[in-house]
């Protein structure tokens, strides 16, 4: 069963999809400490460092590799709506030093 868990007066109840009071994570390209917002945005940023589309017949993925001869692949939901803290960890991890995910909610200390 997926969803959350919530007790009222005692009593559990099951919500399918809790509502969300908007995205706390946000996918930060770090040179120039942007927020991506958009494929076309993701798509420069990481064709600046090597990365290209790769074109399956994936309707729900867009797919990213770094050269043909390269196992890594970086998997993002079509529909950006979709892009969850996973995805933009996945990203950050096979980019290092170039993105990071950062948390919004908490105030940056420098």
């Amino acid at each position: 069963m997926a969803g959350v868990w919530v007790f009222r007066d005692g009593v559990p109840h099951l919500l399918e999809r809790p509502k969300e009071s908007g995205r706390r994570t946000k996918l930060i390209y770090s040179p120039t400490n942007e927020v991506v917002t958009s494929h076309e945005i993701l798509e420069v940023r990481l064709g600046n460092h090597g990365w290209v589309p790769y074109a399956p017949d994936d309707p729900e993925f867009i797919l990213f590799h770094q050269s043909p001869s390269s196992v890594m692949l970086i998997a993002v939901p079509r529909d950006f709506s979709k892009i969850r803290s996973m995805h933009m960890y996945d990203i950050a991890v096979k980019t290092r030093h170039v993105f990071l995910v950062r948390d919004v909610s908490v105030p940056r200390v420098v």
